[in-house]
């Protein structure tokens, strides 16, 4: 119970396969409060119905920022004092640099990283009024080797950007006891690569993943869960590989 008597808000986490809903899962198991935030309302209400307990599921779109702030208004009035935010939705799209529309810029950036930037600053002065909290975001290998197998090179920009404003965020509140750190997951099957990969892809991938296996959702979760904890206490700023060995770096 790594997490009893603590409150979670997990961003995108209503999605059926999704790294947000194992993760919603694993944390209510060890214990925590999870608030479930998406852009659908019924589903993640759903999703905190089958949770069991005291749980809640509410709309939001994380590249609002006033929908940001509304949230963190409702989930701090019905779980009290906020303990972990995880920074877990995003989007992707399969395209080539010359390819990249303005708009298509826009929805990845907004997303995956505007979306950061919100709701941390919404959940944050909860955080520093209440003595401290652990913010952790959702990055990629992709902005670790420089692009992967679904994303295109702006949801590779987008998650760099991830980990420079997390490690930013790290520093600034630091004092304030709030850490702040990021998840780079490899090839995680979700419904995101659900129906994308064929077998052909998937025993190519595998031929560079030294663990000779792709992800599951529960494996990023757990990274979640850890950084979550009273374990990860003294780590922040630091990042996370979930990739079975597929980068292997200094």
């Amino acid at each position: 119970m790594l997490l009893k008597g603590k409150a979670v808000v997990i961003s995108g986490a209503a999605s059926p396969r999704g790294i947000g809903r194992s993760t919603a899962t694993l944390m209510a198991e060890h214990g925590a409060r999870v608030a479930i935030l998406d852009l659908d309302e019924g589903q993640a209400r759903d999703v905190a119905a089958s949770l069991g307990g005291d749980h809640i599921g509410l709309a939001c779109n994380v590249a609002d920022r006033d929908a940001c702030k509304r949230a963190a208004v409702q989930v701090t009035e019905a779980l009290g004092k906020i303990d972990v935010l995880c920074n877990n939705a995003g989007i992707t799209q399969p395209v080539k640099t010359l390819e990249i529309s303005p708009a298509d810029w826009d929805r990845i950036l907004d997303v995956n990283l505007r979306g950061v930037l919100y709701l941390s600053q919404a959940f944050i002065p909860h955080m520093r009024e209440n003595g401290g909290g652990s913010i952790i975001c959702m990055s990629s290998v992709s902005a670790q080797r420089g692009g992967g197998i679904f994303g295109g090179p702006h949801y590779s920009a987008a998650k760099a950007g991830v980990l420079g404003l997390a490690k930013a965020m790290a520093r600034e509140f630091g004092p304030d006891r709030i850490r702040v750190n990021c998840v780079t997951p490899g090839l995680i099957q979700t419904d995101i690569t659900g129906g994308k990969l064929t077998e052909a892809m998937r025993a190519d991938i595998i031929k560079g993943i030294p663990l000779s296996r792709l992800g599951d959702a529960r494996d990023v979760a757990g990274a979640y869960l850890f950084l979550a904890s009273d374990l990860a206490s003294y780590i922040t700023g630091a990042v996370i590989d979930v990739n079975g060995g597929m980068l292997i770096h200094g």
